[in-house]
């Protein structure tokens, strides 16, 4: 046995002691280029540069073609031989505007964002770094391309296309996120991912099913967090960073700090930040009806309205937030690269603000209504292998575990039981996926899905003034939910400038839920639901010039029920409780868009994207019986009774544009604006706006980068939701809203006036910081429960270790 692991050793110290190391810098600062990326087809390899632009290209011997790309520099095409001939460096020209770029989300590859049908936004880490956002939901929104709802300061639910929540995908280093108590309600899950240790990340826009099965209707939310850097010299590689940052809209209080260190084989990532957020700031200049004049104390063991000595503050808002990430990283050869991640997340309690918002007969409806702690915690092993076998010529395998806890806990004003609900999940993922070449210019992508959810719920009751718990009613039964997917998608080049990409999926989904009947008179103990759902994409790709791309896709998306469709009990709003539905099938979603994008004279860039989205036996609550009543009693109020029901039909249409300008002067303009419009088929056959169609939005901004100063000045906007063009549902919410001349609830536009600025100092320090909503506008995002911040001043200083 000693003599095999011996031979092993020496076999692996070989092949390590063989490499061969490239370097990428700026052809003009001669500065190495961080994050560049190596492309070949032939042989297939894939590696991208490390804080010293260099990288292992071991793997690419005997390539004739090698794309070296960087985000801002121009395409470089080398060879393995001619890089031989320039000791292995490479100098890259930077560039005004380009195409491109490579993304991974569409395929699960890396691919040249011209050989995908698919719209896709890419975050890049200097994104990442001069907007210095608290939450991933705040950087979602700097986008101008995702609207972001928030019920509660510890919030942040993403709107992509007309459609939000269960409907939309987040991935984090390839783990789908997304588990069975997904809700159709707005989430806050997003922010339990930590902006400072993600890499970059991507949105795909329409339905992702093919590749990411379940959920993945409205778009695809694709995080990357920091890799651990391997050295490619003899000396071990050292990057860190320390953070420390306040905003004082929320007197937010964040430190943060990472560290990497990298051998030949081995490195390691750690990342650690920790934020205090206290009550939230709103403008001065906007609806009174936005104000809060009141906040409920505990008082002699009584509950009581306190008279809010600054209105403009938000009480109670405030909560902290810690995350942990640490990585490992061995790389035995130039084929062989195994990664495993372990990603730690929690909160405290945070209240949810639009429930405390609520009045009834002149007096709060509830005299606390908070999220307990929301904890998450994954363990992700990824291994990747570089094989040119008959069977792929890449293949990834990932094995993760996933832990998450969420609880709710509330009670009303002046009464004495004060509900708790916790939530536990457990979730274990599988994937392979694979990518063959199957001939030249024809390229098949394949793979296989196992995921398995174990959900847990428990209830208790506690009587506050006698400190006596009893055992309450959970939000959901004991439950299990499972999904087995296998699926491919080709990819042939017609010819140079065409190319057509055609994909499939088989996903078959299992339910099996056990229902308490000692709370609520259920007519039934357990429920199973079984089915399969099988979806495709179909897109071509045209360029007909190196700086021109259109492109066209038809896609179908699918959501299978689960186990917070078919089994939770909960109040969705006053008067109205919503009980379990064991009798659900999959929603269906069938997508066209056409997209356009042009680059002129290297300096502008205009793109604009078309899209129809039609979801049918839409997943919705309608009026339902319980054991033959529409009505029941429900924490003492007499209540209408709902279920979850595939019961409508929505259609979302739209269009996404842009344009962006670069000049010589280091001064750029760019605007971003998004238009949809959605319909919901009611219970009458009626139909109502739909509520998760955002109203138009968008940012518009004034750039400037030179060297190590970047500079950015610019104006997020949205559209009026007037009381006609308000979702049926919305309307029963003008606790949320303004009110109009007519007295009716109703969403105005907005818009705010930003800057950022970030200069990088030559000791390593780097200065950032901003005002964001000079003007201090009062404003409320659409559909959100809380007011946004007012004027905020950030400061941010970063040392690189």
């Amino acid at each position: 046995m000693k003599k095999y692991l011996f031979m092993w050793c020496f076999v692996l110290c070989t092949l390590s002691g063989m490499a061969q190391t490239v370097t990428i810098i700026d052809k003009n600062t001669g500065e190495p280029l961080e994050l560049a990326t190596l492309a070949s087809n032939s042989p297939r390899a894939f590696v991208v540069t490390n804080i010293k632009g260099q990288a292992d290209i071991t793997a690419f011997e005997g390539a004739e073609i090698i794309e070296v790309r960087m985000l801002g520099y121009e395409k470089a095409m080398v060879s393995y031989a001619i890089l031989s001939q320039t000791n292995f460096t490479v100098e890259l020209v930077a560039s005004k505007l380009s195409m491109d770029d490579v993304v991974v989300s569409a395929n699960r590859w890396h691919q040249d964002r011209q050989d995908v049908p698919n719209k896709i936004k890419t975050i890049t880490p200097s994104d990442i770094q001069l907007q210095n956002s608290q939450t991933a939901a705040d950087l979602l929104g700097s986008t101008g391309d995702v609207f972001i709802q928030k019920s509660q300061l510890g919030g942040g639910s993403p709107m992509i296309r007309g459609f939000s929540t269960n409907r939309l995908l987040i991935t984090v280093d390839g783990v789908r996120m997304n588990t069975a108590i997904f809700r159709s309600g707005n989430l806050q899950n997003i922010i339990s991912l930590d902006a400072f240790a993600t890499e970059s990340a991507e949105i795909l826009f329409g339905p992702g099913s093919v590749m990411y099965g379940s959920d993945a209707i409205g778009g695809v939310m694709s995080f990357r967090t920091l890799n651990p850097q391997l050295s490619h010299t003899s000396e071990t590689l050292v990057k860190g960073a320390a953070v420390a940052r306040y905003s004082s809209a929320n007197a937010e209080k964040t430190t943060h700090f990472d560290i990497n260190v990298g051998w030949n084989k081995w490195a390691s990532v750690t990342s650690f930040s920790n934020s205090n957020f206290g009550d939230l700031r709103m403008g001065t200049n906007g609806p009174d009806d936005y104000l809060r004049p009141f906040y409920v104390e505990r008082q002699n063991g009584v509950d009581v309205m306190v008279a809010n000595e600054d209105p403009l503050v938000q009480k109670p808002t405030g909560y902290e937030q810690t995350n942990l990430m640490q990585k490992v990283r061995f790389k035995p050869n130039a084929n062989w690269d195994l990664v495993y991640g372990l990603h730690y997340s929690t909160t405290s309690n945070y209240s949810r603000y639009d429930r405390l918002i609520r009045t009834q007969g002149g007096l709060p409806r509830s005299a606390e209504w908070q999220y307990g702690p929301q904890v998450w915690l994954m363990n992700n092993l990824t291994a990747t292998h570089q094989g040119n076998s008959r069977l792929y010529d890449q293949m990834n395998i990932r094995l993760a575990h996933q832990f998450f806890e969420e609880s709710r806990i509330d009670r009303d004003f002046n009464k004495p039981i004060r509900a708790s609900r916790v939530e536990k999940v457990n979730a274990y993922s599988f994937n392979l996926d694979l990518d063959k070449a199957l001939k030249t210019g024809t390229e098949l992508f394949y793979g296989f899905e196992a995921v398995y959810d174990d959900v847990n719920s428990i209830g208790t009751d506690e009587d506050i003034t006698t400190g006596d718990v009893v055992e309450g009613p959970a939000r959901y039964p004991q439950s299990s939910w499972a999904s087995y997917a296998l699926y491919a998608s080709l990819q042939h080049r017609i010819s140079p400038k065409l190319l057509v990409q055609a994909g499939t999926r088989y996903n078959y989904f299992k339910l099996d839920a056990k229902f308490d009947t000692r709370f609520y008179p259920f007519p039934f103990e357990t429920a199973k639901i079984s089915n399969g759902a099988v979806t495709g994409s179909l897109g071509l790709v045209f360029n007909p010039e190196t700086d021109m791309t259109i492109s066209t896709n038809l896609s179908t998306g699918f959501r299978s029920p689960n186990v917070d469709d078919a089994g939770k009990v909960f109040d969705s709003e006053p008067g109205a409780v919503v009980v379990p539905n064991p009798e659900l099938g999959p929603e269906y979603a069938y997508n066209a868009e056409l997209g356009i994008a042009k680059i002129f004279n290297s300096s502008i860039r205009v793109d604009v994207t078309g899209f129809y989205t039609r979801l049918e036996n839409a997943l919705v609550r309608r009026d339902f019986t319980l054991n033959g009543q529409d009505q029941i009693m429900y924490d003492g109020e007499l209540s209408q009774v709902q279920a979850v029901q595939n019961a409508a039909y929505t259609k979302v249409y739209g269009i996404q544009a842009g344009i962006e300008f670069k000049f010589d002067s280091g001064f750029g303009f760019s605007t971003r604006y998004n238009l949809q419009h959605g319909e919901e088929e009611l219970d009458d056959s009626s139909l109502s706006p739909s509520r998760h169609a955002a109203p138009s939005f968008g940012v518009t901004k004034i750039t400037y980068n030179h060297q190590n100063l970047k500079m950015d000045l610019y104006a997020m906007y949205s559209g009026e939701v007037s009381f006609d063009d308000m979702p049926a549902e919305e309307k029963g919410k003008g606790y949320m809203y303004a009110v109009d001349s007519s007295g009716n609830p109703y969403s105005p536009s907005w818009f705010t006036l930003n800057f950022k600025a970030l200069y990088k100092l030559s000791n390593g320090m780097t200065v950032s910081g901003g005002v964001e909503n000079i003007t201090d506008q009062r404003y409320r995002p659409y559909s959100s429960g809380i007011t946004a911040a007012g004027r905020n001043i950030i400061l941010s200083l970063k040392v690189d270790l």
